[in-house]
């Protein structure tokens, strides 16, 4: 049988459940997710030739590692050929390049030092997110933007302003808006004496950079929360709780990573919960494993709901999505590949469900019949109508796609030593 024989079956298939399979490749065409830069050198970025700190850590060695910005372009330009549909790149600000006049700290960043990121998007045809790099710094030592010292704050503070406006600076050039996040590994290893006052600061620090004025249409400005980290064990300043309160409070975006939660909490939940009270909402997606570890995505359980979510709750234009994790044990470009290919899988599987029969189901009370199908779908075949979306996407849609990955590590990746 040929692909375009199995496409059609997948197709009569579908639409005895009701699912119209031309629609949901059509959607998942106009899906961008923002694939995120750091997971091609291990969070390194160009500013700085120290150690990663505030509770970033990367484990293992294999070779390959970009260095430079051209590498690391040549990297992100292989992962995205090797990816259906169109994308945006998330940025971090120690990615900054410094060119003409040399190095400034990360509080005097301007849009120039990453206009090479600007011509790599539109050369692509995409836009760019970012967020201000609040770790590895020597002003990043356990507190930062909750400081007691009122100078280390200001510092930060300076950070995010500088940040806005080179997002600012990325929407206008890209035509795309720019969704900047807020993260801070800020907290404490033991149990704290004073858990509010870090707090006050870090909301105060917040607001009077976010008082410098931006344009709301073009900048989404996020705040990440985090429920502990290596070295931050008993308190983190930016729970879940202070971050949300704070997002909604502020009229800004709340942002949820999935690693960033307790073991039995699950964001697919969250999900909807949030756009009850939020227009937009953000959403960072990783694999934790036992905790916040970062790794690769794949199709799993909790990627396939949060995904569900989004598509039941009819937000695909209310949730930005955008992926975050880094394995520096794998073929790093493979690590985006995988990861990004994933997240579209669980969106298709999710426009592939029979959503709109299913909540009919579910308000008729018929609990029997809504599991019965819920079960019944996850045998489709899915794989048959994603190979389609690849291949009218110009894109290998079977595992064919790792030998030219492999080819490049030999090529490419080998000689960087």
């Amino acid at each position: 049988m040929t692909q375009n024989e199995r496409y059609l079956s997948a197709k009569e298939i579908y639409a005895k459940y009701g699912v119209d399979t031309e629609a949901a490749i059509e959607k998942l065409s106009n899906i961008s997710i923002s694939m995120h830069c750091w997971q091609a050198d291990d969070v390194k970025g160009f500013d700085t030739d120290g150690p990663l700190t505030g509770g970033i850590q990367t484990t293992g060695n294999y070779p390959g590692r970009a260095r430079t910005p051209d590498e690391l372009f040549a990297d992100l330009d292989k992962a995205l050929s090797l990816i259906p549909g169109n994308h945006k790149i998330n940025v971090h600000a120690n990615y900054a390049i410094f060119e003409e006049d040399g190095f400034v700290d990360r509080d005097k960043l301007e849009p120039r030092h990453f206009k090479r990121w600007v011509e790599f998007a539109k050369k692509h045809n995409c836009g760019l997110d970012f967020n201000p790099t609040i770790f590895s710094h020597p002003k990043a030592n356990g507190l930062t933007l909750s400081h007691p010292d009122k100078a280390i704050r200001d510092f930060w503070v300076d950070h995010i302003i500088a940040c806005i406006r080179i997002s600012e600076y990325f929407a206008n050039e890209t035509g795309y808006p720019c969704v900047m996040n807020i993260w801070t590994g800020d907290g404490l290893k033991d149990v704290p004496a004073d858990r509010m006052g870090p707090r006050a600061r870090y909301a105060d620090s917040i607001d009077r950079a976010l008082a410098c004025g931006y344009d709301r249409s073009k900048v989404y400005v996020t705040v990440e929360s985090k429920v502990f980290g290596i070295g931050v064990e008993a308190y983190t300043v930016g729970s879940g709780e202070f971050s949300l309160a704070y997002a909604m409070t502020r009229g800004i975006t709340p942002l949820m990573d999935n690693g960033h939660y307790h073991p039995t909490e699950v964001v697919s939940d969250k999900i909807p919960a949030l756009l009850v009270f939020s227009d937009k909402i953000a959403l960072h997606v990783t694999r934790p494993i036992r905790w916040d570890s970062d790794h690769v995505v794949c199709f799993d359980d909790e990627t396939r709901e949060m995904m569900k979510e989004i598509v039941r709750c009819d937000a695909l234009d209310r949730v930005f999505i955008a992926t975050d994790y880094f394995d520096a044990s794998i073929n790093r470009v493979a690590a985006l590949v995988i990861g990004m290919r994933n997240v579209q899988k669980a969106l298709l599987n999710a426009l592939l469900t029979p959503n709109a029969e299913l909540k009919d189901i579910q308000d008729a009370g018929n609990y029997t019949k809504m599991l019965m199908l819920q079960e019944e779908v996850k045998t489709l075949p899915l794989g048959d109508v994603w190979v389609e979306f690849c291949n009218r996407n110009n894109v290998c849609g079977c595992s064919c796609w790792y030998d030219e990955i492999m080819d490049y590590e030999k090529e490419v990746l080998a000689q960087r030593v």
